[in-house]
């Protein structure tokens, strides 16, 4: 007989530590670069845009266009960077469970 009680005590250390991940997520930023850095946005882990940099030599007229897409980009690179952040917070805590990908609505 499965011993459910240790399951439980499981459960409730489980959910305490990700309670305590989701914290660290809020302190770990990364940073998306586009045009070789001339456009940079700086996100945490929990996807909080939390600054944006733009180099003057983009606020120009007729680059609007192109400093819209060089956002759009740095956004995906701080995005992706910050997926990747949180996978690995992820794995570091549920490592040794043995769960498959996704399965506290995480990861893919």
């Amino acid at each position: 007989m499965p011993d459910f009680l240790g399951m439980m005590k499981q459960a409730a250390q489980l959910q305490s530590k990700m309670q305590a991940m989701q914290e660290e997520l809020g302190n770990v930023e990364v940073e998306g670069l586009a045009g070789g850095g001339l456009v940079a946005v700086r996100m945490t882990a929990k996807m909080e845009v939390k600054g944006v940099k733009i180099d003057p030599s983009l606020l120009k007229p007729e680059e609007v266009e192109i400093l819209e897409d060089l956002l759009v980009t740095a956004h995906a690179d701080a995005r992706r960077k910050a997926e990747t952040a949180m996978q690995e917070k992820m794995q570091s805590l549920t490592g040794g469970l043995g769960l498959p990908p996704g399965f506290l609505g995480f990861g893919s």
